[in-house]
């Protein structure tokens, strides 16, 4: 493994101001902000592809802005860092859009990708199934060919934003495994329209009462011919190569942000309170070296799956600890309402945060694997 440094482009600075400057004329609840990238917002969000930054990288002819992947982390950074509800456009601009525009058709690359630069077009992921979460090669969810296209029945569970969004990139059984081969083989991802006549959507409520994961059932949905995504039977391999974008961003260290710069000022006058601050900035720090490290490995073509898996594990065990760690400092009477409201939601939702995007378990299994220790 390695993390060469990288340094952000010339523009950052006057591209930071901008945004910080936007920032600034918008006020959410504690509440909201503690939600970080899982705020969801459709209109917040085209104000965001209004202003170009939303499919930054993307070639103007299918809506993008032609910028650096480091020019969009400049934007991610400050997003995530005032805990703007970027929730509605997140997977699209993070993910889906970059599949798309790698692998899909010419027609659906001009059709698709331009409405999530606006900010428009909401994606969600189908991946874990019941009984296929971790071990998710034994899913069975099944796309059958039909004339003029596939039919699709199956389910997929907590699947983040599916009530609210418009398309989800799903990963299928579109053949059987060879017996003795790989489990991996035969799958295939398609682009689904959530509109489509066969999709039904439950809600899955989590401790707060919310339900931002959903179970999406799949009874005999007829897909078109190009809503294969890729060749067939490729799918494990593009899904692997996807969660490399997921796993290495600034959201998998950047969840508890919003608290550590509401605490600063308040922690000031706390005697003692310097050295475990000065670690919290530290791991800080360290964690938005590797995470851009590997923004540049993506800007180059690489793919660097197994980095983006430790970037996530390390980080996600700093963002977890961050909202204890500083209430650890503090009587809570001491504290200002928006700190102390932003640490109460964060308590309840900390706990998700090692499991979206793959849990300890797999990536550790991941990392492992790369080290030749399995």
């Amino acid at each position: 493994m390695r993390f060469e440094p990288v340094s952000l482009p010339a523009t950052a600075g006057a591209l930071r101001a901008e945004v910080r400057a936007f920032l600034a004329g918008h006020h959410w609840t504690p509440t909201v902000r503690a939600r970080s990238w899982m705020g969801f917002d459709r209109e917040f969000s085209r104000e965001v592809g209004q202003r170009g930054w939303i499919g930054m990288v993307w070639p103007r002819e299918y809506g993008g802005h032609a910028r650096s992947g480091l020019e969009r982390t400049v934007v991610l950074e400050e997003m995530l860092a005032a805990g703007a509800p970027v929730g509605a456009h997140w997977i699209g601009d993070r993910q889906s859009g970059p599949l798309i525009l790698r692998l899909a058709s010419e027609e659906q690359k001009r059709r698709i990708l331009p409405g999530i630069a606006r900010g428009e077009l909401a994606f969600c992921i189908g991946l874990s199934e019941p009984e296929a979460g971790s071990d998710l090669a034994a899913l069975r969810t099944r796309a059958e060919r039909t004339p003029g296209g596939w039919k699709l029945n199956g389910r997929k569970i907590w699947t983040t934003f599916a009530h609210l969004s418009d398309y989800m990139i799903a990963l299928v059984r579109t053949s059987a495994a060879p017996e003795g081969g790989s489990r991996h083989a035969g799958l295939s991802q398609f682009l689904v329209d959530l509109r489509l006549s066969g999709i039904s959507i439950r809600p899955i409520h989590d401790m707060l009462g919310e339900a931002s994961f959903n179970e999406v059932t799949f009874d005999d949905v007829l897909l078109p011919e190009d809503a294969l995504l890729g060749a067939e039977g490729a799918g494990w391999a593009q899904a692997t190569a996807e969660l490399a974008y997921e796993r290495s961003g600034p959201d998998r260290y950047l969840s508890s942000f919003p608290a550590l710069a509401a605490a600063v000022d308040p922690l000031r006058t706390v005697p003692g309170a310097e050295a475990p601050l000065g670690r919290m900035v530290a791991r800080l720090a360290t964690l938005r070296q590797m995470s851009l490290s590997i923004g540049g490995m993506l800007e180059r073509g690489e793919q660097p799956a197994q980095e983006a898996a430790l970037s996530k594990d390390v980080g996600n065990d700093f963002e977890q600890a961050l909202p204890e760690a500083i209430r650890a400092l503090m009587e809570p009477d001491d504290m200002p309402h928006d700190l102390r409201a932003l640490l109460d939601d964060l308590a309840q939702l900390a706990p998700t945060f090692s499991l979206r995007g793959g849990t300890r378990e797999i990536l550790r299994s991941i990392i492992a694997r790369e080290l030749g220790l399995r």
